[in-house]
Parts: structure tokens; C-alpha cells; sequence
């Protein structure tokens, strides 16, 4: 039996394998955020990582977007001999995982294609990085314009199986300039059959017309085939005053949800810090918020 994310040390969960920190979240009880940030940009504070800001702040789970994977740089991350990963690991002690993008060449664009370098991609040179890198979480989704589609998403996530031993999370936080259903029921059933562990929809109140009752179709789903589900602020949001925050995250909670993530739409690459703490407080109250901000990483 594992330690609930929320209340493990550093220690208990960089030596959890995929499983047992798939385990740890549930046992957790929706009380699990994952904050993003974009890696290339100047950081918050520039000497110290996007990464330890919003661990500081209240962050479990650590996103990298933007991650050129063949060519790694992290701004405000020392030099090192060890890999990005591993260092990120040893300055805040939280699952570190990267943001790869199942481009589709062949989708129907509802606006103009977005390039992005190759290292940002997901295909099996980049897949075969993530176990290299020691990432503990890859997260499959498209940002705005790149031509991300569900049906390369589930193409991927069986490749990812085969070459990687970390946790996948697929989905989609907004269209990604395809012009398809972000989320439906069939998209999540073949997420799931392809070997996804966490499914990644919109948060209610993000996207138009996605709402409560969809969710809690897509967590009952998910939840009966023992896979998680994450709901994202991926639409700027994540920059909106305290209050838009907190109602996001009960009306989501409520759904049943598994974890929260919220974007990297803020200053430097990086949601406002006042937004992960107030995230954090209306998930699981100031007591466990102490808990995790305080928790030495050295523990």
C-alpha cells in the first residue's frame, strides 16, 4: 500500500513506480494538481525554475510545455552532469513529467498549422527520450494551432506503452486548431484501451459547451476501467482572479475528477502563484496545503 500523494514525502515518491503514483493520486481523493509551465522562457525569478515556484505554491505533479525533448534546456536550472529530470527531482522533490505532441499531418485544420521542432513532437525518437531523461509522466496533448488530433493521440499512447515506464496522460485541453470534438465517450474508450492512464479533458468552464454532465459521463467511464481522469485550465484561465479559480475547481471536484491541472498562461511561462495556492486551498483546505508546501524535500 502506498502514501496518498498529498501526504508522501519526497522520498516515498520519487522511488513510486508508475503504478504505485497512480495509486498514490487516487488515494489522494481529488485533491491533486498539476501546474505547467512553459521551460524556454525566462522563469518567474530568474535564478530559480518555474518548477520550484509552483511547488512552493501548492503544486503535486510538475509539467513541462514547450520541451524541446532532444535538446533540453529548463530556464533557471543549473548546470549539471545529471539529466534535467533528475535534477528537477533533487530541487523539488514532485514527479516531473513533459508535454510531447501527436502532430496530424493529415487533420482538418480549423486554423492555420503551428510548427513545432521535431524534440516537441511525439514519435518514437522522442518517446525513447522519456525513459532516457527519467521522466515520470508523459502528457499527450496538442498546444494551441499544432494540429493535434484524437486519433494520432490514441496512435501514440501505444507506442508510449511500449517504450516508456512512466504514467501517460492523453487528451486534449481545447482543439489544437483541429477542427473535431475535443471529448466524447468513444475518445475515451479508445484512450483507454490503447493503455492510457489518466484521461485529460477541459475543466467545466473552460471550453464552450462542455458541462458537468459530460464530465461525470467521462469519470464514470474512465473510473470503471480503473483509469484517472485530469481536467485542465489550458485556455488562459489559469491567469483569471482568485474566485474564477476557486469556482473552477469545486465545479470540477465535484465531478469527480481525479486531478486538477491548471496552464502555464501567466507571467514567464507560468500561472500566476496566487492561482496555485488558491487552487490548492479550495481542493483540500489550508491544512494540507501547509502539508505540502512545508514538507522539506529532503524528507
Amino acid at each position: 500500500m502506498v502514501k496518498r500523494l498529498i501526504s508522501a514525502n519526497a522520498s516515498d515518491i520519487l522511488q513510486m513506480t508508475a503504478a504505485e503514483l497512480k495509486q498514490s493520486i487516487k488515494a489522494s481523493e481529488g485533491r491533486v494538481i498539476v501546474s505547467e509551465n512553459v521551460v524556454p522562457r525566462e522563469s518567474f525569478i530568474g535564478d530559480i525554475t518555474n518548477a520550484e515556484i509552483a511547488r512552493a505554491f501548492g503544486a503535486d505533479l510538475i509539467l513541462l510545455n514547450g520541451l524541446d525533448i532532444l535538446n533540453p534546456v529548463v530556464a533557471g536550472l543549473p548546470k549539471t552532469d545529471h539529466s534535467i529530470v533528475d535534477e528537477l527531482h533533487r530541487l523539488v522533490g514532485r514527479p516531473i513529467g513533459v508535454n510531447l505532441e501527436p502532430v496530424d499531418e493529415e487533420a482538418e485544420m480549423a486554423e492555420d498549422r503551428l510548427e513545432i521542432a521535431e524534440g516537441r513532437k511525439a514519435n518514437e525518437k522522442t518517446i525513447k527520450e522519456l525513459e532516457k531523461l527519467n521522466f515520470d509522466f508523459v502528457c499527450l496533448t496538442g498546444n494551441p494551432g499544432t494540429g493535434v488530433s484524437n486519433h494520432q493521440i490514441v496512435k501514440t499512447i501505444a507506442v508510449v506503452k511500449k517504450l516508456f515506464s512512466g504514467l501517460i496522460i492523453a487528451g486534449k485541453m481545447h482543439g489544437a486548431g483541429a477542427s473535431e470534438k475535443i471529448i466524447d465517450l468513444e475518445t475515451v474508450e479508445a484512450f483507454i484501451q490503447a493503455g492510457a492512464d489518466v484521461i485529460l479533458v477541459p475543466a467545466v468552464g473552460t471550453v464552450p459547451g462542455f458541462d458537468e454532465d459530460e464530465l461525470k459521463t467521462v469519470v464514470k467511464k474512465a473510473h470503471e476501467k480503473n483509469t484517472l481522469v485530469m481536467t485542465a485550465i489550458g485556455t488562459s484561465q489559469e491567469s483569471s482572479d482568485q474566485d474564477t479559480i476557486k469556482q473552477l475547481a469545486i465545479r470540477n471536484k465535484i465531478c469527480g475528477v481525479d486531478i486538477q491541472h491548471i496552464g502555464d498562461a501567466g507571467y514567464a511561462g507560468l500561472a500566476p502563484v496566487e492561482n496555485i495556492f488558491a487552487l490548492s486551498k479550495a481542493l483540500r483546505g489550508m491544512r494540507h496545503t501547509v502539508s505540502m508546501v512545508a514538507r522539506s524535500i529532503n524528507r
